[in-house]
């Protein structure tokens, strides 16, 4: 049976992928929106690790979480990118010395967060009807 906590994890997830994707004027930095690109894609991989049963490390990290949840599961390369938002979690969340985010990069940023969640997403929709299936005795049509 699994712990039906990774759902909030993954709610809250697209809570901070809506909010990475509400640019609506100038006074809005697009650092902030990439903080919540990675704050997205950080609560989706740790609820995909609560699915698989693993308490998740305390840390902004996506290199880490990632190598722990290729523990448990095949990751396709497209979703190793998301290692790439972990700088937003902290470099740019504050004024300092680093390069202002342009437009360009903080869209690839919201589609990082976006294909991770989704992957994430349907990878436990799948997982869960699975089991479901098995719980019944009944056959997983995935499986013939």
């Amino acid at each position: 049976m699994i712990d039906d906590d990774y759902k909030l994890w993954l709610a809250r997830a697209k809570s901070s992928l809506a909010i990475s994707k509400s640019k609506s004027d100038d006074s809005i930095f697009y650092e902030d929106l990439c903080f919540q690109a990675q704050q997205a894609a950080e609560k989706a991989i740790k609820g995909f690790l609560i699915f698989h049963n693993v308490e998740p490390e305390k840390t902004h990290n996506l290199v880490l979480l990632i190598k722990e949840l290729s523990k448990h599961t095949d990751i396709p390369e497209e979703i190793n990118e998301v290692a790439t938002l972990t700088d937003y979690a902290v470099q740019t969340r504050y004024p300092g010395d680093y390069t202002p985010v342009e437009k360009e990069e903080y869209e690839n940023a919201v589609k990082v967060a976006s294909d991770c969640i989704n992957w994430i997403d349907k990878r436990t929709k799948q997982a869960s009807y699975k089991i479901a299936q098995k719980e019944r005795n009944q056959p997983y049509l995935g499986d013939l």
